[in-house]
């Protein structure tokens, strides 16, 4: 999103510290790890610079199968996208396990290559992501662990890792200057929502006369930089909109 909306990115530089202004309390510049200065109005990072207590963990599995786990006559490869996707949340297999969710996704999605799937695994941690999530992928898939399951899918390649759970981190409470925020990583839900509440809550300190993410505009009525509204090119380019719009179901 920052970058659609004329956002620049300094890749592979890291803030090594932060410059303030003792009178007003403000950050008015970072120092970054190539020893560049860069000035700056306000400054968002996330909880791992202000030495956050990660106390909540996310256990998490990625494999790449040769088929799907769903039962169906038909492939999964050639319906529609519609079914591309699948979902499954499977129970605690013991006492003390966490229930797993599945996500499956298959080559029309362009995440994996034609002829296999991938799939997510993602639970609370009780454990590491090996010892929460192996059970299930040995139980549903066929592995070195698990040559006996025949009918299920093979698994062609697989990692475990854990993560921070964003959702169980405090961002309110520290120490900072009054223009710096922070923000948490991650959570285990399926969509962003408290990423996306976090994000607003911040746009809206930083600049609350403005509005959070507004709707795209109609594209008959941008005008393009060096354009006449009223030229033939401006009417020319409007007319060529409303055409594509046509032509695509509005």
């Amino acid at each position: 999103m920052c970058a659609v909306f004329g956002g620049i990115y300094c890749l592979r530089h890291s803030i090594t510290c932060l410059l303030l202004d003792k009178d007003s309390n403000r950050c008015k510049a970072v120092i970054d790890s190539q020893g560049q200065r860069i000035s700056c109005s306000h400054f968002v990072m996330e909880d791992g610079y202000v030495g956050a207590d990660r106390k909540k963990l996310i256990s998490r599995a990625v494999l790449i199968t040769d088929s799907s786990v769903l039962l169906s006559d038909s492939d999964q490869q050639v319906t529609s996208v519609l079914t591309s996707v699948s979902m499954v949340t499977v129970p605690p297999i013991a006492a003390g396990c966490p229930a797993v969710r599945m996500v499956e996704l298959c080559s029309s999605t362009m995440t994996c290559m034609p002829g296999t799937y991938l799939v997510h695994l993602t639970c609370q941690s009780v454990g590491s992501a090996y010892e929460d999530l192996s059970p299930v992928v040995t139980k549903m898939f066929r592995t070195a662990e698990s040559p006996e399951q025949e009918n299920c899918p093979s698994v062609l390649w697989c990692l475990y890792f854990n993560v921070t759970d964003g959702s169980g981190l405090e961002v309110e409470g520290y120490d900072l200057p009054s223009n710096v925020y922070v923000c948490s990583g991650p959570d285990a839900a399926l969509g962003h929502d408290h990423a996306i509440k976090q994000a607003e809550s911040i746009f809206q300190k930083i600049l609350p006369d403005e509005d959070f993410c507004p709707p795209a505009p109609n594209p008959e009525d941008i005008i393009y930089d060096g354009d006449n509204p009223s030229s033939s090119t401006g009417r020319r380019r409007r007319e060529q909109e409303r055409r594509r719009r046509e032509q695509g179901g509005g």
